[in-house]
């Protein structure tokens, strides 16, 4: 009752009798409680997903006219899309973070943040122009630099002009 925060101990007894009823718990004939551990294979009956909106594509490689239109939404699980932030998805064009693990057509789930740390894969606004590249902040500069097997890809050098729009924390196979 105390650990659970409730005032009185009809409370947590209620619910260790409703985790008995849903055999969670058993009670032992000692009166002691005893964890029941259960498989769950391909139980995909209670997924937790969040729809989260497609907003067009991403150069990855010099920036491109930043464009929200939205295409569709995807379904992705609470587990990558946490409930307490904003996502959106962006598909990836172009070579310049494929050493990064993200290539042409990927579709980035991009949590929606203003700011970032040195080395977050960052989805950049640049004037009104977005790029995916890996964010750098220096003394006297922000770097968003690319990391592809490409060589013509080069860092971008900024000072004003610039705002981070979000982090890419998962990148997904292009055919959903």
């Amino acid at each position: 009752m105390t650990a659970l925060g409730y005032k009185s101990p009809r409370s947590a007894a209620l619910i260790i009798d409703e985790l008995v009823q849903k055999k969670i718990l058993a009670k032992r004939s000692d009166g002691t409680l005893q964890l029941i551990v259960k498989q769950f294979e391909n139980n995909r009956t209670h997924a937790r997903t969040v729809n989260i909106p497609l907003v067009g594509t991403v150069a990855c490689g010099a920036p491109i006219l930043a464009n929200e239109n939205i295409e569709g939404l995807i379904s992705v699980s609470i587990d990558l899309a946490r409930p307490s932030f904003r996502y959106f998805l962006l598909r990836a064009q172009g070579d310049s973070m494929n050493n990064a693990g993200i290539n042409d057509g990927d579709i980035l789930l991009v949590r929606q943040q203003n700011y970032a740390e040195n080395g977050d894969r960052v989805v950049a606004l640049i004037d009104d122009e977005a790029t995916v590249k890996i964010f750098e902040k220096t003394d006297s500069a922000i770097i968003l630099r690319p990391k592809s097997t490409n060589t013509k890809h080069k860092p971008i050098i900024l000072t004003r002009d610039f705002r981070v729009q979000g982090i890419v924390k998962a990148v997904l196979p292009s055919d959903i």
